[in-house]
């Protein structure tokens, strides 16, 4: 085993502040679900947690400190019998009760398993799901399974997906989960959120759109009705029109049929490799409400 001090990459004169600062670090960067492709990472990994557990824990530190353990933390003397004068090593305590016994046990303040605040640390990295059983390494034989993934859905407006905004979903438990939408969003999309579910496992939360009233969605572009006024049609006019990102004001030019489109580009969704789809609003001629008898008759004249 490699030198604690060596493994964390910290002098030996380091505060507590620095080495705990460097095992935060080190942690992140070599967590196995940080890196699923590189096997090594787990060796790592571990190897990061056994020195964290030495010199973290202010007690074993001093005893690596003096020579008194090993960087596994164990009694560099072992077979020592004891006497009138009590145990010679602060910090240790036999662990056999029978004679010629020979196992010692370590004294930590970090409570059980002596592991100080790593644990603690590791669940607010990556959340309680990578807990450790007392002295399990990391990924070994004792270490606790993942806790199961927490399924649930949301709907969201296009709105939220067009501008990434902040949504909340609704867990099975009843608690209340903050997310930050993706740039780009898909209907039936999932996304998953390490470490938030229940038990510290993970989200799963399939975003669903919500249908609305003034859009219909073909891929990443949006379409919409715009209804003028049959003057408006004939003469052309500026008319503001309603985007996902905001109300604009659009020119619809002289002579405008009900088969006009206009397009408006990038106020549509997200694209996947940049950019926004387009909105495509539909001119929709209104007949007018009032005067029917004066526009009927004008056509009526134009037909004799």
């Amino acid at each position: 085993m490699r030198d604690p001090y060596e493994v964390l990459g910290v002098p030996r004169n380091a505060s507590d502040k620095d080495i705990k600062s460097a095992f935060r670090k080190l942690a992140k960067k070599y967590h196995p679900d940080q890196n699923p492709d590189d096997p090594g990472s787990k060796d790592r990994f571990s190897a990061v947690n056994q020195a964290y557990e030495i010199v973290g824990d202010a007690e074993k530190r001093a005893a690596f400190d003096r020579g008194e353990i090993d960087a596994e933390g164990r009694p560099r003397f072992q077979g020592f019998e004891g006497g009138a004068h009590g145990d010679p090593f602060a910090g240790f305590r036999r662990g056999g009760a029978g004679p010629g016994a020979t196992h010692f046990e370590f004294r930590s303040g970090g409570g059980p398993g002596g592991f100080g605040d790593a644990e603690d640390i590791i669940s607010e990295l990556f959340g309680s799901a990578f807990r450790r059983g007392p002295g399990a390494a990391a990924g070994g034989a004792g270490a606790r399974q993942r806790a199961a993934d927490t399924k649930t859905a949301l709907d969201v407006t296009l709105e939220e997906a067009a501008t990434g905004a902040h949504v909340h979903a609704l867990m099975p438990g009843g608690r209340k989960l903050a997310i930050k939408l993706p740039r780009f969003v898909e209907d039936g999309q999932t996304i998953r959120l390490k470490g938030q579910g229940e038990q510290g496992g993970d989200a799963l939360v399939t975003l669903r759109f919500k249908s609305h009233p003034r859009y219909r969605v073909e891929g990443r572009h949006l379409h919409a009705d715009l209804f003028v006024d049959l003057r408006d049609a004939v003469l052309g006019t500026k008319q503001p029109v309603e985007t996902v990102k905001g109300r604009l004001a659009v020119t619809v030019p002289p002579w405008s049929g009900s088969d006009k489109v206009l397009r408006l580009k990038g106020r549509g969704l997200p694209l996947k490799s940049g950019g926004e789809g387009d909105l495509f609003v539909h001119v929709r001629i209104l007949l007018p409400e009032d005067g029917r008898e004066a526009l009927e008759a004008l056509y009526r004249k134009q037909e004799h």
